[in-house]
């Protein structure tokens, strides 16, 4: 049995701890490998070697961090096929699916490698008589991140080549559930010439996630996952001085229109609920459709979600893979069942779908509910899982209503083929992350990524401009140099700029 290690100061390591913690394969439902579970002291070595190197890395030269970053993104982009294997062996999704998480994590790498740009400073030359001033950022320290299973390749780089081209050390706690991925990228960064200690892996649950929050060597701390746990985190790591990106859960609605075409808005917010079998922070888990676009939606959406191709990722032809483990399987089957005793009308029912020659995978199929009310439990909680739920309103401002007093407010998306709708949509509409026309609004690595409301503890998104902010603290120096006979009077006076 193959066992995953930490990978601390540039190599696996095994750690401090004895304890392991099974890796399932979710389509056959068959344990395939173990993961160490670290604690404080996996982390304290963690630490002691990021701080090392963080003495010689931060006062490398942008040259040199920006050509690790262009090694590192060439590695990302020949080894994609094979990462994407082992995401889905590990999470379940399609191998497409994982490849195009790849993609769009590397497109942080690529803003990484043009940081020299975005770092330069501003300088203001004689503010007052013989006295300039200029401002510059520097790296914080040792930073660590604390990621999801979803994603295990896509939010990591959310964090890490922004941490690492600013010049921090980074410490990586990925979800135990999918641990392949992590490791396999410490790997490429060495082979990008990344010097050891700079990026490190340590494995865990909430041992090392404690241990992480409270430690005095880590500056700050990046998270992402369920809002209780964002909430978590934020109060921890922020008692013990760190700076803290927590982005938590969400509920995202897609709104349809009557003017809207229904096969196109069909297609695309089944793709938004269904891809990664919905186990994304973005899913589209509502439709909420105004008025007579309700019928026709439904219909289009029912046919849709019938015709998706459900199996194990490695497969060609696959769209959606099983969920995670067995405990999601049963709670998303579970809330299916629940919204039907609650007055739902079950459209398409996806609970008890079984996959020949993989009958103990963690499958269930794409469900589809209609008539659900802002009261039920398929509307109020984030199921992570393949089930749309569609509320029907009767005017755009209703709509709006209901998505503003949702208590989450990451993503959201409005099918129309109005500017003036899409325009007084865009504008009054509480929520971070917004599509016309769009089902899943994640933004390109040159905006940040980050929601409203409970979607994001406190008010540092992640990566983009505000990834740089987070990881770097400004200096602003004034200077003066005097000519060597020139006598200056100090005065004793609030100093001003005459």
């Amino acid at each position: 049995m193959k066992t995953i290690q930490h990978w601390i100061n540039g190599s696996p390591a095994d750690g401090a701890a004895p304890r392991t913690q099974p890796v399932f394969n979710p389509a056959t439902g068959q344990e395939q490998a173990r993961v160490v579970l670290g604690g404080a002291a996996d982390v304290d070595a963690a630490v002691e070697a990021a701080a090392r190197a963080f003495e010689t890395w931060s006062e490398s030269s942008l040259t040199q961090r920006t050509q690790v970053m262009f090694a590192f993104r060439q590695l990302l982009v020949e080894h994609e096929e094979e990462l994407g294997r082992i995401i889905s062996a590990e999470h379940g999704k399609t191998v497409d699916d994982a490849r195009g998480e790849i993609t769009r994590g590397r497109e942080v790498v690529e803003f990484a490698c043009g940081l020299g740009d975005v770092l330069k400073g501003s300088f203001s030359d004689q503010v007052s008589r013989g006295v300039d001033v200029h401002n510059f950022r520097q790296p914080l320290g040792v930073v660590a991140g604390i990621t999801p299973f979803n994603f295990p390749a896509m939010v990591p780089l959310w964090m890490h080549p922004i941490a690492i081209a600013t010049g921090n050390t980074f410490i990586l706690k990925p979800s135990e559930r999918d641990p392949s991925a992590a490791n396999f990228v410490a790997a490429l960064y060495r082979q990008a010439g990344l010097p050891d200690g700079v990026f490190n892996v340590v494995h865990g649950g909430k041992d090392a996630v404690d241990a992480i929050l409270t430690h005095p060597g880590i500056e700050a701390v990046s998270f992402v996952g369920s809002t209780p746990i964002a909430k978590y985190v934020h109060e921890q790591a922020t008692a013990h001085g760190k700076r803290v990106q927590a982005l938590g859960g969400a509920k995202n609605h897609a709104v349809v229109l009557p003017d809207a075409d229904l096969e196109f808005a069909a297609n695309h917010i089944t793709s938004g609920a269904y891809g990664s079998a919905g186990e994304r922070c973005m899913a589209v888990s509502v439709a909420v459709a105004v008025g007579a676009a309700a019928d026709g939606l439904v219909e289009v959406l029912e046919r849709k979600a019938r015709e998706v191709k459900v199996g194990p990722g490695d497969r060609p032809g696959t769209e959606m893979g099983p969920l995670v483990t067995k405990a999601a399987q049963e709670r998303v089957e579970n809330a299916v069942g629940t919204a039907a005793t609650q007055g739902a009308t079950i459209v398409v029912d996806g609970r008890g779908l079984k996959i020949d020659g993989h009958e103990d995978g963690f499958f269930t199929g794409p469900s589809l509910l209609d008539h659900v009310t802002t009261e039920m439990a398929a509307y109020k909680e984030e199921l992570f899982g393949p089930v749309l739920a569609i509320l029907r309103v009767d005017t755009l401002d209703e709509a709006i209503d209901v998505i503003n007093a949702n208590p989450y407010g990451n993503g959201t998306a409005l099918f129309t083929a109005s500017g003036e709708a899409a325009r007084r949509f865009q504008r009054t509409i509480k929520v971070g992350m917004i599509g016309i026309n769009v089902p899943v609004p994640v933004p390109m690595s040159y905006y940040s990524f980050g929601g409203w409301k409970d979607s994001l503890i406190g008010d540092n998104p992640i990566h983009g401009p505000e990834g740089i902010r987070f990881y770097t603290r400004p200096k602003v120096v004034t200077t003066r140099w005097p000519q060597p006979k020139q006598q200056v009077d100090a005065g004793f006076d609030f100093p001003t700029s005459s």
